[in-house]
């Protein structure tokens, strides 16, 4: 099993972050790479929760999304072909004084079969910084999502 720790800080507010991590629609992997369209599926989806399967490359997983605290939101792996047991990703959200967010993610990556053991202990090593540069990219992309929204006076799903 792998646990990779990844903090990074950003403009977005905690809000403005959940509603580009929850926006489930078309062109998500411009926000997160690996969450190519035609993997993408939503199962079920309510006020602070989702169930959705995403996934690129041959490796998908159903996730379970909770972002009942704006603060704390928390992605399950359901089911997966490659993650299993206590896989999936914990954001935390603290902002900071100087008006930006301190955006904390810890990916948890636990191998259900041959093919994730292996992928999680390259990911566990040198795919580390993979991971960093695919989450320091979504957060780009978040920030300048809400720079054209401020810009143009919209929300974020108009």
């Amino acid at each position: 099993m792998s646990t990779i720790h990844i903090t990074k800080t950003t403009t977005a507010t905690a809000e403005q972050f959940v509603a580009g991590l929850t926006d489930f629609g078309p062109g998500r992997s411009k926000l997160f790479g690996n969450s190519a369209d035609e993997y993408l599926q939503v199962h079920n989806r309510g006020p602070d929760h989702a169930d959705v399967t995403e996934g690129s490359g041959g490796i998908w997983e159903r996730l379970d999304y909770d972002w009942s605290d704006l603060n704390h939101v928390v992605l399950e792996t359901i089911v997966s072909n490659v993650w299993g047991g206590r896989s999936g990703y914990t954001y935390t959200f603290t902002r900071q004084p100087d008006g930006m967010t301190a955006v904390d993610v810890v990916i948890v990556r636990e191998g259900r079969n041959l093919r994730g053991r292996l992928l999680g202990l390259v990911l566990g090593t040198v795919g580390r910084g993979v991971l960093v540069k695919a989450f320091e990219k979504s957060l780009r992309a978040i920030e300048s999502r809400n720079e054209q929204v401020d810009a143009a006076g919209l929300s974020p799903t108009t």
